[in-house]
């Protein structure tokens, strides 16, 4: 499957998947459409990109199940979930459980439209956010113990001096883990190192 940012269309209706479809590939938005929750999930991995819109009430897998399951292998795609007029409730469940929004069918093809462009912003944020978070992680693994305990002692504040009574070394060695510390973790600032720490360690 393509990992172009694409939007995922999941319904039981073959009208209401081409109607989507003409829909958005008409403003230039890529799609795929599905006729079912399983087949989707088949044909799912983690290097999908772009937005989920799903029914909410389908045959097998419904709207919240499919949803569940994209929680669990923690996916970054948002979901839209879409909805009759008596799946309302249903609807505010997926919201409550993560969706991003939901629309109602008939739907409003501006709404739609709109509501499917930011989504597929959000996912590019949410990967750029992910990727940043891998790359500091491993910076961080990168560390050894002595200079994860300076590293902590240096976020919550402690002078050199101070580090180095506490971890029984001269200051000059404090001030090399230091360095060392900051060239690892490519810091230029305090507040860099200690949301590291409260992220990572």
């Amino acid at each position: 499957m393509t990992t172009e940012p694409t939007v995922f269309i999941v319904d039981d209706d073959p009208a209401v998947r081409e109607s989507l479809e003409l829909l958005l590939q008409s403003r230039g938005i890529r799609t795929r459409s599905f006729p079912d929750a399983r087949t989707f999930l088949d044909a799912y991995h983690s290097g999908l990109r772009g937005c989920l819109l799903v029914d909410v009430r389908m045959p097998g897998l419904s709207g919240l199940d499919l949803q569940t399951r994209l929680t669990q292998v923690n996916s970054t795609l948002p979901v839209i979930v879409m909805s009759g007029h008596g799946d309302v409730p249903m609807a505010v469940r997926a919201i409550k459980a993560g969706a991003l929004d939901f629309l109602e069918k008939p739907f409003d093809t501006h709404a739609l439209v709109e509501l499917v462009r930011r989504s597929l912003e959000l996912d590019a944020r949410r990967r750029h956010q992910r990727q940043q978070m891998d790359t500091e992680r491993a910076r961080v693994a990168l560390l050894t113990d002595r200079e994860r305990q300076v590293l902590r002692h240096i976020a919550d504040g402690h002078y050199n001096r101070v580090i180095a009574d506490e971890l029984g070394i001269s200051i000059s060695t404090v001030e090399a883990h230091r360095r060392k510390v900051m060239e690892k973790l490519r810091a230029q600032t305090m507040y860099e190192l200690v949301r590291i720490v409260d992220n990572y360690l």
